[in-house]
């Protein structure tokens, strides 16, 4: 299995705007400029994010996008299954019956346990998580 760029990016433009929560809007632009990424991409990158009800958008002189929730209640999962729809390594795990071999295929239970095992860890890491992380980081590194 291969993150895109939209996970990848959508990620990180996520943890951004954890890292701002309770601090008012973010701007798309100051976003782009911290993480390297085209304001344009990032702009495309928010239209699911915010359908999936994962961010709100204010528009006007201090308009921008903040987390809709607190990010301790935000996963990955959430933020890639939003941005790539289902996580699944192959299409039959989710939906049988894209193929007829379904019922007596020797491989599909690998598929299915490797699936489970994709769908816990992306589930048992929080935005929350990441900010922690990325904070205890950059502790050691003041004292390094």
């Amino acid at each position: 299995m291969r993150l895109s760029t939209r996970s990848r990016y959508g990620t990180r433009l996520m943890l951004e705007l954890a890292f701002n929560y309770n601090k008012g809007n973010t701007s798309l632009k100051d976003i782009a400029k911290k993480e390297g990424i085209s304001e344009k991409y990032l702009g495309q990158l928010v239209i699911p994010l915010k359908s999936r009800g994962l961010i709100i958008s204010s528009r006007g002189a201090n308009g921008g996008y903040r987390l809709a929730k607190n990010p301790s209640l935000i996963t990955i999962k959430e933020i890639v299954q939003a941005l790539e729809g289902s996580v699944n390594l192959v299409e039959c795990v989710n939906n049988p019956s894209v193929c007829k071999r379904t019922s007596n295929c020797p491989v599909r239970n690998v598929w299915e346990m490797i699936d489970e095992q994709i769908s816990k860890t992306l589930s048992s890491i929080s935005l929350e998580d990441l900010v922690s992380s990325r904070l205890n980081k950059a502790k050691i590194k003041e004292y390094v």
